[in-house]
């Protein structure tokens, strides 16, 4: 992980580049999951310096609002954060609730003209369903 790479992305999207700010981000993009805010929270304060409860939280807002984190909003469920570079979609499984990236892959966008609306991001498909360990498996015969 770049720390010159983090602040440059701070700049290009007008935020300062605070301590606290800092190290949400850089857990994020060293993290392979996709971690809860209560996670990141405890995360960034297992080092300095510490961050309380709502500067992490307003953190991860600012970080979403900027385009530089993606929530994975998770039905009935805590929301997931996600600072991968790469463009992906994700699968989420609707018994454990476990969030995985799968590879991008282009969806046609409808005509803004047509909807009567202005669209400012690219389309993100969530696949929702059961993931392997949740599964049932069938019997071999």
């Amino acid at each position: 992980m770049d720390a010159e790479v983090i602040k440059r992305s701070f700049d290009d999207s007008g935020l300062r580049c605070t301590p606290q700010r800092y190290a949400v981000m850089a857990f994020l993009m060293e993290c392979n999951g996709h971690p809860t805010a209560a996670e990141i929270f405890k995360a960034v304060n297992r080092v300095d310096p510490p961050s309380s409860r709502a500067t992490t939280y307003n953190n991860l807002r600012d970080l979403v609002l900027a385009g530089l984190v993606r929530e994975v909003a998770v039905e009935g469920r805590a929301a997931r954060f996600d600072a991968k570079g790469v463009r992906h979609h994700h699968f989420i499984c609707d018994r454990c609730g476990n969030v995985e990236d799968l590879a991008w892959y282009d969806v046609p966008r409808p005509a803004s003209r047509t909807l009567g609306k202005r669209i400012l991001r690219e389309c993100e498909l969530i696949f929702r369903g059961l993931c392997t360990k949740c599964a049932p498996r069938r019997a071999s015969r």
